[in-house]
């Protein structure tokens, strides 16, 4: 026979030996540990996408307009609470405080002058030259200009307070998430300057509503991030549903920070079902085929099994199958 045409007479053979193997019994694995199977209840996981977020998002506010002359911080600073991140000046306030201060040294000049002329006229009624009437009104008038340095002071100490208040001050510890100014421009008073993230973070997730009588607040959730998985727990279930979904809050040790709205993989419990488990290493695969052998009376026998996710119950793998195998079907355990 020619080479050429043997080839495919032994590759059918090959097939049929293979499927000849695969349904008469097995001796090597005749006397194996079997274990029956029985259908168990797994948990159903729901994957949906959670976002990074801060705690408390808080706006640092200019308490006066002006001039922005100092910008110490950029988005992803992470910033003490009360630390200065920026200067709002307004020189209108400077010119007021030098007005302010000369009108003083002219009161005061004034209050010198009034009180020398009280002093004149306390020596002259001494002397029954002046009258009592006349001492009364220099006693007015100086504690008139008394009370306008007072006054004066007091809009000094008002303006000053006001140059004071050009320094923007963090409201809290946290991270900095956008900083919509510019070093150079006019603020109003009240305007942001930068948003602060702070009192931690968490994930918020959004969940369909047809899931909501699954959740439970304490619940256990698988997150992936960063290639890598960990758990988290359900702190928070909002009442209040929004666009067809329910809001929750979780909390995990670890969390990322760096991205703040990032989007993390997250694993919900929705339920539970009942499923056929197999040990992981009663798989075995060949040509791509997954197989697990089945006790038929005292024989082994290999049987094609369609198989599912893979399930990590006590520390131990296991594999769900779809078909090929039904509850009280002896398996054979390695």
């Amino acid at each position: 026979m020619p080479f050429h045409r043997a080839i495919p007479f032994l590759s059918a053979w090959t097939v049929l030996l293979t499927c000849f193997a695969a349904v008469f019994p097995v001796s090597g694995a005749a006397r194996a540990e079997t274990i029956t199977l029985a259908p168990v209840s797994v948990t159903e996981w729901k994957a949906v996408y959670g976002r990074v977020e801060a705690r408390e998002t808080v706006a640092a506010r200019a308490r006066i307009g002006g001039l922005l002359v100092e910008l110490s911080v950029t988005e992803g600073n992470l910033v003490t609470a009360g630390q200065q991140i920026a200067t709002v000046r307004d020189d209108k306030i400077t010119f007021r405080i030098a007005a302010l201060d000369a009108e003083i040294d002219a009161l005061k000049a004034q209050l010198a002058t009034a009180q020398a002329e009280l002093e004149r006229g306390e020596e002259l009624v001494k002397r029954g030259v002046s009258t009592a009437q006349r001492l009364d009104q220099l006693r007015t008038a100086v504690d008139v200009v008394q009370g306008q340095i007072k006054s004066t002071e007091a809009q000094r100490a008002v303006a000053t307070q006001q140059v004071a208040e050009g320094a923007v001050l963090a409201p809290g510890a946290g991270r900095v998430l956008t900083v919509p100014v510019t070093l150079g421009g006019v603020i109003l008073a009240g305007e942001t300057v930068a948003t602060i993230g702070g009192g931690g973070f968490f994930l918020r997730l959004a969940i369909p509503e047809r899931h909501a009588p699954a959740l439970r607040q304490g619940a256990t959730i698988r997150i992936t991030a960063g290639g890598s998985e960990s758990d988290g727990e359900i702190v928070k279930i909002y009442p209040q549903i929004e666009n067809g979904r329910v809001i929750a809050d979780v909390e995990m040790e670890g969390l990322d920070t760096a991205f703040v709205n990032a989007r993390v993989l997250v694993e919900l419990p929705v339920g539970e079902r009942s499923a056929l488990l197999i040990p992981a290493d009663a798989v075995a695969t060949r040509s791509g085929i997954d197989f697990v052998t089945v006790m038929t009376g005292d024989a082994a026998t290999d049987r094609a099994v369609v198989l599912g996710e893979a399930i990590t119950r006590d520390g131990a793998d296991f594999v769900e199958v779809l078909t090929g195998l039904a509850p009280g079907d002896p398996v054979v355990v390695p």
